[in-house]
C-alpha cells in the first residue's frame, strides 16, 4: 500500500463518523457530470445519429402527420400503432430504434389531444393478466390459435439508411442519413403518408457510439 493511499483511508477512517461533508482524497476527484440541453450538440461531434438529431427529426415528423388531411377523413379518430418493430435500421449508426419511434409516439401522443388513438400492441400481456384472461371487458379473444386485443387503422413502418465516406489524407469522416418513415392502411396495405428525415455529418473525432 502506499503512502498516499495510507493516508487517504486513514482520513477517511477518521471522519467516517461525521455526516457534515463528503471527504475527498486529494488526486482521487473524478470529473462532475455536467448536464447540457439534449436539443443541442454536445462536445462529442461524431457523425453518428446524436440526440438533437432525433429531436429535431421527431419535432418535424409530427407535425406533417398532424397536417395530413388524409388521416383524419373518417369521423372516429383513427387508431394507429406507432412501434419499432417494422422500423428497420440499415444504416452504419448503431441506434437504439425504440428511442426514435418512443419518442415519436409519446410526441403524437400530447399533440393529437385525441384526435388519433395510439395502440400498445406491446401491452398484450398486460391485458391478458387481467379479468382471468380476458382483457379489458372481455374483449381479448383467441382466434386460429392468435390473440386478438384490438383492430389498428395505421401502423407505421420505415428505415433508416446511410452513405458513408472517409478521407485516408486527412482522416475527415463523412455520413449522410436518410429516415424513412410511413403510415400503412391496415385495409388495403396503402401507404396514406411517407415522410422523410435527411442529415449529414461531417467530423474527424471517431467518436464510439452505443
Amino acid at each position: 500500500m502506499n503512502y498516499r493511499r495510507l493516508v487517504g483511508l486513514l482520513v477517511v477512517s477518521f471522519l467516517g463518523c461525521q455526516n457534515y461533508k463528503t471527504v475527498r482524497v486529494k488526486g482521487q476527484d473524478g470529473n462532475p457530470s455536467v448536464y447540457i440541453d439534449p436539443g443541442t450538440s454536445g462536445p462529442n461531434k461524431g457523425v453518428g445519429i446524436e440526440s438533437q438529431d432525433i429531436i429535431s427529426m421527431t419535432d418535424r415528423i409530427v407535425r406533417d402527420i398532424l397536417n395530413q388531411p388524409s388521416i383524419f377523413k373518417g369521423q372516429k379518430p383513427p387508431k394507429v400503432i406507432v412501434d419499432a418493430k417494422y422500423f428497420r435500421n440499415e444504416s452504419i449508426s448503431v441506434i437504439n430504434k425504440n428511442i426514435i419511434t418512443d419518442m415519436l409516439r409519446n410526441h403524437l401522443v400530447r399533440s393529437a389531444r385525441g384526435r388519433i388513438l395510439f395502440l400498445g400492441r406491446e401491452y398484450v400481456k398486460m391485458l391478458e393478466n387481467q379479468d382471468g384472461g380476458e382483457g379489458v371487458g372481455g374483449k381479448v379473444d383467441v382466434m386460429g390459435g392468435v390473440k386478438k386485443v384490438f383492430e389498428w387503422d395505421y401502423r407505421m413502418g420505415g428505415r433508416i439508411t446511410s452513405i458513408h465516406s472517409t478521407n485516408p489524407k486527412t482522416g475527415m469522416r463523412s455520413t449522410f442519413y436518410h429516415f424513412s418513415l410511413e403510415l400503412v392502411s391496415a385495409k388495403d396495405g396503402v401507404i396514406v403518408w411517407s415522410g422523410s428525415y435527411d442529415l449529414k455529418k461531417v467530423s474527424r473525432e471517431d467518436i464510439i457510439y452505443r
